[in-house]
């Protein structure tokens, strides 16, 4: 591999740095730093003025310990060093200098692109801190990544499902605690809400074991901070991390004893730290304005994560079931050494839900219907009286139910083709996202509902020679509370809160099966009431009134009622009650009930995204991510 063709990425933590030198084909190589993946994050300022790093940082530690800087991400824009001060800049150049120098000397040159990992509660300041160190250790300009981002990115590069719309929750468990709210986008995560804390992480515990040392050892060297507390900050922490494997091990005192630290001791300091950052993650779910329904996983990376207690205490403040990823120390470096890479156009036309072509035709079935019932609705209407004062009795009902349909049929189309426009910007690389151009189509077909209704209300009294007030009664009307639906509908869609699975077209898909049935219902109404009365013919005719009733009493139901046994329980008593109130003067009130039943639709719709219930259609079933099912945590 030649220097040019090398990506080296690092994670700088506030204790540890983690770099991979990742390849063109793919691969990727961990560099060690004295003997190992992770190099200390601190620093020593030896008395020439130049820099120790690493283990040779510790160790000056124990002597020194007013030229050591522990955790240079930490500090101020100036660091004092004995008598003087250096800036934090330089400090943390020295850090990044020596990650440099390991890269250049496996792949045999300066590396071609560099990218640093970095919290996502970050602001313009401190990133812009981190490329000017970046700059003076010889790394150029950066390019940086949120570490939660680059956690989620490499989750799903193993295999890990997360829909369009859902949300994902990192948990980072490092030596301070920053838990992140995510959500996927058609072109990748954005961050939705991000908390830190310093004192939930290892640092406060290992703190709070050294403190428990010095209680039960009666050592009063290690109470205060001083060379002999760094020295056993550095012991606590390597005892730390061999309790991983180990049940128990011996931590040196700078009185020279020892004292044995086992499991249950490290449980019970750390418990307090752990229930701290649970905390974090209940309050950060709430922040992003989330219930733990919502949340389609939580992921828990960093080494506090591989405490046995981590993962119950989290689940227990989240209510979500959490997951420890399988490599929690480098998944976000090597998350962030994929992340930028453009994706093949099949990953982007697949993320973004396109409607079908079966739906896209569907849509047009509304409208259909719509102008079928206007037009009988104008030449069935029966006249009455003599030339001189005429009358005419008409269907008010089929008037307003003709309205509902085409606003309907407006909302349908507006859906689909915001959907098919953002598809198109996304395969073209466009930004905006879907929920904003699905918006933006629901407004347009309220404004073409709006006009249709209308339009249908200004040509019925033309045609009939009558005053347009009872017409745009019956138009205007009933689809207002569809329409303030609708309204809603697009805000919500336009915020990008809690996007279907199967995409807002299909989620805003009002049944046609309840269309039609309306719509058969109301022209064997009008047929009723307006055709002549043969003695021979009178029962039949009657009889297809009572049957137009009880289809839409059925058609009702069906737009507000979803389970098929409770259809077929309600459908019954509604289509008698419907078929028994059929005449001229109930004709009206049958639309009008029609026209709430679409209404009570919308709002069941809305409320299944602002109540935040996840639709049964966003739970896909996953892989195992470390004995843990992704649908598991999914359905929790």
């Amino acid at each position: 591999m030649r220097p040019a063709e090398a990506r080296l990425t690092i994670d700088v933590g506030r204790a540890g740095v983690v770099a991979v030198v990742a390849c063109p084909d793919g691969g990727w190589t961990p560099l060690m730093f004295d003997g190992g993946p992770v190099l200390p994050s601190a620093v020593a300022v030896a008395e020439d003025g130049s820099f120790l790093t690493g283990q040779a940082a510790w160790r000056a530690a124990s002597t020194s310990s007013d030229r050591f800087i522990a955790s240079p991400v930490a500090s101020g824009d100036q660091v004092t060093v004995g008598d003087g001060q250096v800036e934090s800049v330089d400090v943390m150049a020295a850090v990044l200098r020596r990650v440099a120098d390991e890269a250049a000397r496996l792949v045999g040159g300066p590396v071609g692109e560099v990218r640093l990992v970095v919290p996502a509660g970050w602001g313009p300041r401190r990133r812009t801190w981190m490329r000017h160190a970046a700059h003076r250790a010889g790394l150029g300009q950066p390019t940086l990544v949120e570490a939660p981002v680059a956690v989620v990115e490499h989750l799903l590069a193993a295999g890990m499902q997360v829909v369009v719309g859902a949300f994902a929750v990192v948990c980072d468990l490092g030596a301070g605690a920053e838990v992140t709210v995510l959500r996927r986008g058609p072109t990748g995560f954005e961050v939705l809400a991000t908390l830190a804390d310093a004192d939930a992480g290892g640092d406060a515990v290992d703190r709070a074991l050294a403190d428990a040392l010095a209680e039960s050892s009666g050592d009063a060297q290690l109470g205060v901070a001083g060379d002999g507390r760094w020295a056993v900050l550095a012991s606590v922490r390597a005892a730390k991390e061999s309790l991983s494997w180990h049940p128990a091990v011996t931590v040196p005192l700078p009185s020279g004893a020892g004292v044995v630290v086992n499991g249950v001791m490290l449980e019970r300091v750390a418990l307090p730290v752990v229930e701290r950052a649970g905390r974090l993650t209940a309050e950060v779910i709430a922040a992003a304005d989330l219930l733990p329904d919502d949340i389609s996983g939580v992921y828990c990376v960093g080494g506090m994560s591989l405490l046995p207690m981590t993962a119950a205490v989290i689940g227990e403040a989240a209510k979500v079931p959490p997951v420890v990823v399988t490599d929690p120390v480098t998944e976000a470096v090597r998350g962030a050494a994929g992340v930028g890479m453009p994706a093949p156009p099949t990953e982007v036309a697949d993320a973004v839900a396109v409607p079908s072509v079966r739906r896209a035709a569907a849509m047009v079935i509304p409208g259909f219907v719509s102008l079928g019932l206007v037009a009988q609705f104008l030449f069935t209407a029966e006249w009455n009286g003599a030339l001189v004062y005429r009358w005419a009795l008409l269907n008010w009902g089929e008037l307003a139910l003709a309205a509902v349909l085409a606003v309907v049929a407006a909302l349908n189309a507006g859906t689909v083709l915001g959907a098919l426009s953002a598809a198109r910007t996304s395969s073209a690389g466009g930004s905006r996202s879907t929920g904003g151009q699905v918006g933006t189509g629901i407004l347009a077909a309220v404004s073409l509902g709006v006009a249709v209704a209308g339009m249908y209300a200004i040509v019925g009294s033309l045609y009939l020679g009558l005053e347009v007030g009872p017409f745009l009664r019956w138009t205007l009307l009933p689809v207002a509370p569809v329409l303030v639906c609708a309204l809603v509908a697009a805000v919500v869609a336009a915020r990008g809160w809690r996007t279907p699975a199967a995409g807002w077209a299909e989620f805003l898909a009002f049944p046609n099966g309840s269309v039609v049935t309306a719509a058969a219902g109301m022209v064997l109404v009008q047929y009723s009431l307006t055709a002549d009365r043969w003695p021979d013919m009178v029962l039949w005719i009657d009889l297809a009134g009572r049957v137009g009733g009880a289809l839409l009493g059925v058609a009702t139901v069906m737009a507000v009622v979803g389970p098929l046994m409770l259809r077929l329980v309600l459908a019954a008593p509604v289509a008698v009650i419907s078929a028994a109130i059929v005449s001229w003067r109930a004709s009206g009130i049958l639309g009008a009930v029609y026209a709430i039943a679409v209404a009570v639709w919308w709002v069941q719709r809305l409320w299944t995204r602002i109540a935040r219930v996840a639709p049964p259609d966003a739970r896909d079933d996953g892989p195992v991510i470390s004995g843990l099912p992704a649908a598991a945590v999914a359905r929790r």
